[in-house]
């Protein structure tokens, strides 16, 4: 039998269907963005976003983005999705940043908040499951953060990744993977990956909370008086009797006490821990408490940040389960106009260059004719006198 040719076209068709979009944003439909953008009223000094593709971009309207406008500002903006779950499955957030102002100081991240975050109060003590995203400030700090939420705790990842620092947009993508690996990329290109057990100094507190745990289930178990005691403990004080015949009889066993030996409170004598007949429960459960890719509520995403200097632009964010259609998602935004872009720069820096010179000659030309009036002027005032 022939093997049945499959075009490509259907593949990629295929691909998206097969991938979740939790939420996909471009700003294509102009001032329509305000409905579902919510701008915080929490501090009436918040500076304001609006839609810019830039004073340089590579397509007009597909780079258009929400631009800080204010400078020494806090921003608090988010939009709302449909609230979700990735337990077992990759968490993927993807964005843009475009630094047009050069930035000095001020973060370029974003924040991924649950889905009953207050956007019109929105502010720096909103609780939120993760951050993500470039910050800078001077020379010391130019970063790329990923911080996740667990245990009413950030955690912040141990390792020093570097962020792009020029005034070109730059695409930054988050994976999070159910098997505990994660990466960081930047423009499509992985600059730190790894483990989050151990990126987040996560073993030390799992082996914590399952000694915790196991001391704790321990302690219920002996403390409680409400506990049903009957048949969980062999009798420790007694012996095998003198006439038992092992060969005829069997392996000799000690009998089980179906009562605990005291009452009101006070705790057994001579019972200990490797007497108990059951299995204790272990606690196979911190493994998933501490796997700080899962998140149960997942429903908004927004800027929450501080800029000295305004003029950064957000564009192309997504939040999917599928780490293709995020790649293809970046080449089909940011790659189509990266190019252009640059290109659009290298022209104008050229045309300042070229006006800067104008400028300098037309000064001399001033300069030089400038002094000669005023000898013209001088002669005839002397031939007057």
């Amino acid at each position: 039998m022939a093997a049945v040719r499959v075009p490509l076209w259907a593949v990629c068709v295929l691909r998206v269907a097969l991938a979740t979009v939790y939420f996909q944003e471009e700003f294509l439909d102009g001032e329509r963005w305000r409905n579902r953008w919510v701008q915080s009223t929490n501090d009436s000094q918040f500076g304001h976003f609006r839609l810019s593709s830039g004073k340089f971009y590579g397509h007009k309207e597909k780079d258009k983005g929400l631009q800080t406008t204010q400078n020494g500002r806090f921003y608090a903006i988010s939009a709302r999705f449909k609230p979700f779950s990735n337990k077992g499955k990759t968490l993927i957030i993807q964005y843009t940043v475009k630094h047009e102002q050069k930035m000095d100081c001020g973060g370029g991240y974003v924040k991924v908040f649950p889905a009953d975050v207050d956007q019109k109060n929105l502010n720096g003590k909103s609780p939120y499951y993760i951050m993500f995203g470039p910050d800078i400030c001077g020379f010391d700090i130019k970063k790329v953060h990923v911080i996740l939420h667990f245990k009413n705790q950030y955690h912040s990842n141990k390792k020093s990744i570097k962020c792009k620092v020029d005034a070109f947009t730059h695409l930054y993508t988050l994976v999070l993977r159910p098997d505990l690996t994660y990466e960081v990329k930047i423009d499509g290109q992985s600059i730190e990956s790894g483990s989050i057990e151990y990126d987040w100094h996560l073993a030390s507190l799992k082996t914590a909370e399952k000694a915790s745990a196991e001391a704790k289930e321990w302690n219920e178990a002996t403390d409680d008086k409400a506990q049903e005691w009957e048949k969980h403990f062999l009798d420790a004080s007694a012996s095998k009797p003198s006439d038992w015949n092992s060969e005829l009889d069997g392996d000799w066993q000690a009998p089980m006490l179906q009562k605990p030996p005291y009452q009101d409170g006070l705790k057994p004598e001579g019972i200990a821990k490797d007497v108990w007949l059951h299995q204790k429960m272990k606690n196979t459960n911190y493994l998933t408490e501490y796997d700080l890719s899962e998140f149960e509520n997942i429903g908004a995403i927004g800027l929450e940040l501080w800029q000295v200097r305004s003029g950064t632009i957000f564009d192309n964010f997504l939040i999917t389960d599928d780490e293709e259609y995020a790649d293809n998602f970046g080449k089909a935004t940011w790659g189509e106009t990266k190019g252009p872009e640059r290109e659009m720069d290298d022209i104008q820096a050229k045309e300042e260059v070229k006006k800067a010179r104008e400028e300098d000659e037309e000064e001399m030309l001033m300069r030089r004719f400038g002094g000669q009036d005023k000898n013209f002027n001088r002669f005839h005032r002397r031939n007057e006198l």
